[in-house]
């Protein structure tokens, strides 16, 4: 997003709590904690970009005396621009740290089964109440295409998770689109580009459409206002007739279940999980 623009799109999705992004990611860590409360792990978020800052959390760490550290990042899919710039901040701050715990990572998880069922399973209900749509559309954040040629897995893991999706939906290929959004700049980025893909569709016969963004675990600016409101504006302007953007995961049970067994995937043996849990 544009930062000339940004002041004015916050504005239109600001909420009484604050930021839509802070809120459902401060509900996530909360029921995230309840959730492995039993196996006696601590739960806290940092944000990559803004405050509570990784720093802040990595000293909250020290100062109630953990000595293992598992790091989660909330992106499904593995980019170089985000995953690992998450890793490198991390390791950036503990060089300026006497104190260094055991370090587990999470690079990705966009073919976990807990995952591939949570946003299914959200489309599914979404679906059951509202009717289905000519084309489901997956929308994810762009990345410039050199990114990709230089071998970033991001576009790959990508199509993968929406080919999941819809298998596990019982889609045909017609029946959905994977798109990218959120590009700046001149130089190319992954394409098809979400923005020209919905001003397309309704020359192309498509009336309807829902639009879900997967790589997003809770909804923020790119989705309440880019797709929500500047994207659903440019599908009716170009003739369709009905648009829904279906929210994002955020604190849905079915998502706290997938990042708990994610969670407890990684931490291993430094757990002992509860009886039945996988």
């Amino acid at each position: 997003i544009r930062p000339a623009r940004s002041a004015k799109s916050y504005r239109t999705v600001w909420t009484e709590e604050g930021s839509p992004l802070m809120v459902h990611t401060q509900a996530q860590c909360e029921a995230l904690r309840e959730a492995l409360a039993a196996d006696d792990v601590v739960v806290e978020y940092a944000m990559r970009y803004g405050e509570p800052s990784i720093p802040h959390v990595l000293q909250s760490m020290a100062d109630q005396g953990v000595r293992r550290l598992a790091v989660l990042p909330l992106y499904p899919q593995y980019s170089g621009s985000t995953t690992a710039s998450t890793f490198d901040k991390l390791a950036e701050d503990f060089t300026r740290r006497r104190w260094l715990p055991d370090l587990r990572f999470v690079t990705h998880y966009h073919d976990h089964p807990a995952y591939v069922a949570a946003v299914a399973d959200s489309i599914a209900a979404h679906r059951a109440e509202h009717g289905d749509a000519d084309v489901l559309l997956f929308s994810y954040h762009g990345v410039p295409q050199r990114y990709l040629d230089e071998g970033d897995p991001y576009h790959c893991e990508c199509l993968k998770t929406s080919r999941l999706v819809a298998e596990r939906l019982g889609l045909a290929e017609s029946q959905y689109r994977v798109t990218f959004q959120s590009r700046f700049g001149r130089e190319p980025w992954l394409q098809p580009y979400t923005d020209e893909t919905l001003k397309a569709l309704p020359g192309a016969g498509v009336q309807s459409v829902q639009v879900v963004c997967p790589g997003f675990a809770a909804d923020c600016l790119e989705t309440l206002e880019e797709i929500g409101i500047e994207n659903r504006d440019y599908f009716l302007a170009a003739g369709g007739v009905h648009f829904e953007y279906i929210p994002c995961l955020n604190s849905a049970p079915g998502h706290i279940e997938a990042l708990r067994l994610i969670a407890l995937e990684a931490l291993g043996n430094w757990v002992t999980p509860r009886q039945g849990a996988e």
